[in-house]
């Protein structure tokens, strides 16, 4: 997801030093480019040579190192970072930063560079709550740093509260959020509803259906990435949702239809991916519970429509996507629905074919709008997803 990327990695001297090599590794795994640059400090946690060991590249500390040759080592560098993260960062380098002083290798080159910049301070609590390193942190807010804000519990030094280092998957979604994609969604408010719903029975028993919500959640994140703002209502998943998203938790469908009408009005683009539980019990009887299966009966009702709602409600330029699964007469069916719900495109999946709907982590898909028909291939959902934003996009 960062190919072609280059991440300038700062570490400090704290014990947390030790999580930056995990970052370091995450980050190729991601394809990379990782360039390390450590204090002097730092070298006392952790060695240069584990970061050369993991990245492949040599470890920068000496802002005078002369192995380097035909340039100023540390304006080049700045000059083709994609990002900089600073972490751990001490409150020491902290204050050094915010006040502009450049007196090693990593000051120096992160006060040249023009890229995303983040931090992640770790600390003794005390050291973190004093009203200084608070103000150097708005400081550096204030210059255009992205402040991480640290975890919360036990420290190395005993005390507990915050001051911990983030773990390195937090710190790679931060990343990840910045350089992955290019952020054509920026400034864009996107509603994705995800994952199944469920209609009590009885305290014990409910109707539900298959749904996993990957596939809603994987739109959530590519929008995420792309720069919108992501609002994801959820039926019950059994997955992490995305990172710095807006998750509405729901059960039923009276649920999930009473959240998309509070939210859905100040989007710009809908994915109404959940696979909602169509039908709800009216009337239940508790001795209906003693026949066998075979004799159950439950009379049922049809849940609100959230689709044809969100069709009669669309707003002026706000782009609406549907899903639509079938195991006959897919494009006909589908083109029905995208006409009679007034959406401007549905996402088909015939449930017959290998690799698609529910429970996988790969799809084929059908996108039909009012004068196209594009088929994608088997893929993620994650590239699935991304494809059905790129054709969102171009209907607006």
């Amino acid at each position: 997801m960062l190919k072609g990327k280059t991440v300038l990695l700062g570490v400090t001297g704290g014990i947390a030093a030790y999580k930056a090599a995990s970052l370091a590794s995450a980050l190729i795994k991601q394809h990379a480019a990782v360039e390390v640059i450590m204090t002097q400090n730092a070298t006392q946690f952790i060695t240069p040579l584990t970061f050369e060991q993991l990245t492949g590249r040599k470890v920068m500390v000496d802002t005078f190192d002369r192995n380097f040759v035909h340039q100023v080592e540390h304006i080049a560098l700045a000059d083709r970072t994609d990002l900089v993260m600073i972490a751990p960062a001490t409150a020491n380098v902290c204050a050094k930063i915010a006040h502009g002083l450049a007196d090693d290798m990593l000051t120096t080159t992160v006060l040249a560079c023009k890229c995303p910049k983040l931090i992640a301070p770790a600390m003794n609590t005390n050291m973190y709550e004093n009203p200084v390193t608070q103000d150097n942190l708005e400081l550096l807010r204030k210059y255009g740093w992205d402040v991480i804000m640290p975890a919360s519990g036990r420290l190395a030094c005993g005390a507990v509260g915050a001051g911990k280092l983030p773990e390195p998957e937090d710190l790679l979604s931060h990343i990840l959020r910045y350089i992955a994609m290019p952020h054509d969604l920026s400034g864009t408010n996107v509603l994705v509803t995800a994952g199944p719903t469920q209609e009590s029975l009885d305290p014990v028993r409910y109707i539900t259906n298959h749904s996993t919500g990957k596939m809603g959640y994987a739109i959530a994140n590519a929008a995420m990435l792309r720069g919108a703002n992501v609002t994801l209502i959820s039926g019950p998943v059994s997955i992490t949702p995305p990172p710095f998203v807006k998750v509405i938790p729901v059960t039923s469908a009276k649920d999930m239809y009473e959240a998309v009408c509070q939210n859905a009005k100040t989007q710009d683009y809908i994915f109404k991916a959940a696979a909602v539980a169509d039908y709800t019990p009216t009337k239940f009887h508790s001795e209906k519970m003693k026949k066998s299966d075979g004799d159950l009966s439950i009379p049922l009702s049809r849940t609100n429509d959230i689709l044809k709602y969100l069709g009669a409600n669309k707003q002026a330029n706000q782009i609406i996507c549907g899903f639509s699964m079938e195991t006959e007469n897919m494009i006909e069916n589908s083109r029905k629905k995208l006409l009679s719900k007034n959406v401007d495109m549905i996402c088909a999946n015939n449930l017959k074919v290998e690799g698609a709907g529910f429970g996988v982590d790969t799809n084929i898909i059908t996108l039909i709008t009012a004068d196209s028909v594009t088929e994608l291939p088997l893929q993620s959902k994650q590239s699935v997803a991304n494809a059905i934003i790129d054709h969102a996009i171009r209907l607006k």
